[in-house]
């Protein structure tokens, strides 16, 4: 089904104003103002990034009663341990919090959870066995927030908990002893989208502060404040919240620190990434190498081993671990394109994708660890909100599912409806997790469909794609380029611009490229101007692209490929189509 392609509309004055007033070419202005963000302090604020940018670690709704009883802890030798999470913010906030305590001699350990056997969140076992191997304080990292059953089970085992988290809070905080939170009821922290590496980082700040009874610390605490940062710019980006106000400037700064600050473990997994050797890293760099290898990790039940890479000291065990993690990477896109063809197989069998307003698919043993790429994969593919659910082989188990969504539909909401159908469920407006009794799928199926045309009527179920301007590709220069990068780090609520270029030719035969030849590289020409194009996963493109027609439309993300010293801008394509006499349409 073909993207609907919508140009945003221009407010000429505004961006005039944003010139005159900010100082800022016109390019960057018109990306600003289609932004929101047209008031000069805003501006300035968006653009500079510094570190005073942050706000003070002990502004964090619960950080001062954290510190208070941490800070006890490590004065009485009380042996803490940090319970992570398995997906790469996690570990990075797994990873912050044991070193920063490892600094402050504190006797310290952490735990992560198995994703295939334990699941998400505090598990009541793991809790009995950290009793029992000593543990006196519980410090959560990423979870917790909504495990007030557990939380209330460690008090009566007779530990002392401190829960740090981000993820939405249910209708009961957990009894924890202290609760450090960005969106805690009544407090009022102005920036709600830290992640769980954002959170640990604020929490470690403020006690090595409390640490050195000072907010200057001495060479050796910045430094890990450093590494630290580095960290929370993975976690960051891997765990794609919004790349605004404070998350901005973690970001930048900690990509700016990583290679210097890095552990010898981090280090390694860079240079297998190919990214030592760069010149600037780039938020995409985290999205589409670390971020992924650490999350593999997870997927495939070895979360522990990545919390390793991000605090061992030692060079040798470092580089074992990369190469490691890095192989399970590999074993995770085998199993991702295993189960992906299956999934399609049973869509051509068994659905007509354009008369169903979702996906719900279900097939014995399908790994959990990676149902929720592929499900993410075909909701891109169909333009639908997609479940993948995997049966138990002996049906001893409830069924487990992965749901991503698509065309604006809030999975949350429609999972949400459908609950009584469930044994459990959570998630957010994007993506969802449950389990269900393989009984009732088709009852699910049904409901869950329902749901989905509450929101959105099936034939509106056509993906806009949203063009920030249309650029022919002489405008398309180093010069232009260097000023988007000023907008940068892109992600999530501040993505690349998307631009398009209308009546292109084809300069040379299409290419496929990669080991499995999935990507697709053009050059491109208009007006005598040529520039590649790549097109990651879109060799299928080839067929409509060498079908005889001599003009296309290209809409695209344009970057700066750096390659043996040389820059030159390249086009890192979204969609295509034939071109027609009239262009796209305004919004």
């Amino acid at each position: 089904m073909p993207l609907r392609w919508t140009v945003k509309h221009h407010d000429v004055a505004t961006i005039e104003s944003l010139q005159s007033t900010c100082g800022v070419s016109p390019v960057v202005a018109q990306i600003l103002a289609l932004r929101g963000i047209t008031h000069p302090e805003k501006v300035q604020q968006f653009l500079e990034l510094k570190m005073t940018g942050l706000r003070p670690p002990t502004d964090l709704p619960g950080v001062v009663q954290a510190v208070e009883i941490i800070q006890d802890a490590i004065e009485n030798q009380r042996k803490v341990t940090v319970y992570g999470d398995y997906d790469a913010d996690g570990m990075t906030s797994t990873a912050i919090l044991y070193r920063c305590l490892r600094l402050l001699e504190c006797p310290v350990n952490y735990y992560v959870p198995n994703r295939l056997d334990d699941g998400y969140g505090l598990n009541s076992n793991a809790l009995e066995k950290l009793k029992q191997r000593g543990t006196e304080l519980v410090i959560t990292v990423d979870c917790g927030i909504t495990s007030v059953t557990e939380v209330q089970l460690a008090r009566e085992l007779g530990l002392q908990i401190i829960v740090t988290d981000h993820h939405h809070i249910g209708e009961t905080l957990p009894e924890a002893d202290a609760i450090v939170h960005p969106a805690l009821p009544n407090a009022n922290y102005p920036f709600e989208g830290l992640c769980g590496a954002g959170v640990a980082f604020k929490l470690a700040w403020a006690l090595c502060q409390q640490h050195c009874g000072s907010e200057k610390l001495p060479e050796r605490y910045r430094n890990f404040l450093f590494g630290a940062i580095s960290l929370a710019a993975i976690g960051t980006v891997a765990d794609v919240v919004p790349l605004l106000d404070e998350n901005r400037i973690l970001v930048r700064h900690g990509l700016n620190c990583l290679r210097q600050f890095a552990n010898p473990g981090l280090t390694q997994l860079m240079q297998l990434c190919k990214l030592d050797n760069k010149p600037n890293l780039a938020a995409e760099d985290i999205a589409f190498t670390i971020g992924p290898r650490l999350n593999a990790a997870g997927r495939l039940g070895q979360a522990q081993l990545g919390v390793e890479l991000l605090t061992i000291d030692s060079e040798d065990r470092g580089k074992a671990l990369a190469e490691y993690i890095d192989q399970l990477n590999k074993s995770r896109d085998s199993l991702d394109r295993k189960i992906l063809r299956a999934a399609n197989k049973l869509i051509d069998e068994r659905f007509d994708p354009s008369a169903e307003p979702a996906l719900v698919l279900a097939q014995s043993d399908w790994h959990l660890g990676v149902i929720g790429i592929v499900a993410g994969r075909i909701a891109e593919r169909y333009h639908r909100p997609t479940i993948l659910i995997s049966i138990d082989k002996l049906n001893q188990k409830p069924a487990v599912g992965s749901a991503r969504t698509s065309c604006g539909v809030n999975l949350y909401q429609a999972i949400s409806n459908c609950s009584d159908l469930l044994v459990k469920f959570g998630g957010h407006r994007a993506a969802a997790g449950l389990s269900i009794d393989p009984q009732r799928i088709d009852e699910f199926r049904e409901a869950f469909c329902h749901q989905v045309i509450q929101q959105v009527a099936v034939e509106n179920l056509v993906p806009e794609l949203d063009i920030d301007a249309e650029a022919p590709l002489s405008q398309l220069t180093l010069e232009t380029m260097n000023d988007l990068e000023k907008l940068a780090p892109f992600g999530q609520e501040n993505p690349r611009p998307v631009l398009c270029a209308t009546r292109v030719r084809l300069a040379a035969e299409p290419k496929t490229m990669g080991s499995d030849n999935r990507h697709l590289a053009l050059q491109l020409e208009q007006h005598n101007i040529r520039i590649r194009a790549v097109g990651f996963g879109k060799s299928e493109w080839i067929e409509g692209l060498t079908s005889g027609a001599e003009f296309f439309d290209f809409a695209f993300k344009p970057v700066i490929n750096e390659f043996r010293g040389r820059r030159n801008v390249e086009l890192q394509l979204i969609d295509y189509r034939q071109s027609k006499q009239a262009t796209v349409s305004a919004s």
